[in-house]
C-alpha cells in the first residue's frame, strides 16, 4: 500500500525558511512522477513545484527563485525547499506522487496525481 507522509511544516517569520519532506512507501515503481500542492484556507489547491522521472523540475510562478523540488532517491524522499518566505505561503503543503510514468503533461493538475499525502501546515507571520 503506497504511503505519502509529509513532514518538516510549522511556523517561521517572513523572511525565514523551511524545508519540507514527504517520505514515500509501499511502492515498486521505477519510475514516478512527484509535486507539491497548497492549499490556502478559501483557496483552491494549487500545484508549487513537481519534478518528473529525470529530474525535470516544474515551478508556479509564485514560488520560482524561492523554492526548490529535489528528491533523495536512496531516502525514497521528496522534499521542498522554501526560502525568503511571506505571509502568502501561508497554507497546508500537500505531495502528491503518480507511479510508472516518467513524466505528466499537466504537472500543477491535480488529477495527474493519484496518492496524496495529508499535509503539512505552514504559517509565515509578518
Amino acid at each position: 500500500q503506497v504511503q505519502l507522509v509529509e513532514s518538516g511544516g510549522g511556523s517561521v517569520q517572513a523572511g525565514g525558511s523551511l524545508r519540507l519532506a514527504c517520505a514515500a512507501s509501499g511502492y515498486t515503481y521505477s519510475r514516478s512522477c512527484m509535486g507539491w500542492f497548497r492549499q490556502a484556507p478559501g483557496k483552491e489547491r494549487e500545484g508549487v513545484a513537481a519534478i518528473d522521472s529525470d529530474g525535470l523540475t516544474n515551478y508556479a510562478d509564485s514560488v520560482k527563485g524561492r523554492f526548490t523540488i529535489s528528491t533523495d532517491n536512496a531516502k525514497n524522499t521528496l522534499y521542498l525547499h522554501m526560502n525568503s518566505l511571506t505571509a502568502e505561503d501561508t497554507a497546508m503543503y500537500y505531495c502528491a506522487a503518480v507511479f510508472g510514468r516518467s513524466w505528466v503533461p499537466s504537472p500543477f493538475e491535480r488529477y495527474e496525481y493519484n496518492y496524496w499525502g495529508q499535509g503539512t501546515q505552514v504559517t509565515v507571520s509578518s
